[in-house]
């Protein structure tokens, strides 16, 4: 559970401007703000089935956003390789300029 949790944390950062309003709210309400499914539908006055339905829906957009854009498997492939260049520029420290370099682009995410 805590993988699918952190994995629509970084989609819903990717992806969140491609939702509509309600979703965003519904969304953040759930996996950031941990509300369960029956607080989220008392504070919007609808059923905890339409809640649960609209979560879904949004978790599956999500999915083919990335599916097709692929933000963030290349967010966790980047992250992959700065550490491995950290790790040669720490075994040759005279490569100071290169090591700039690199901590510019962790600067990026």
């Amino acid at each position: 559970m805590l993988e699918k949790t952190t994995r629509m944390n970084y989609l819903y950062d990717f992806y969140q401007a491609l939702l509509t309003p309600k979703q965003q709210s519904y969304m953040s309400l759930y996996y950031l703000d941990d509300y369960s499914l029956g607080e989220i539908a008392e504070e919007y006055n609808v059923s905890r089935q339409a809640v649960y339905d609209n979560i879904k829906r949004t978790e599956a957009m999500l999915e083919e956003y990335e599916e097709k854009l692929l933000l963030f498997e290349k967010f966790q492939e980047r992250k992959v390789l700065i550490t491995r260049m950290k790790e040669c520029l720490n075994e040759k420290p005279e490569l100071q300029t290169l090591s700039d370099y690199v901590a510019a682009i962790e600067k990026l995410d």
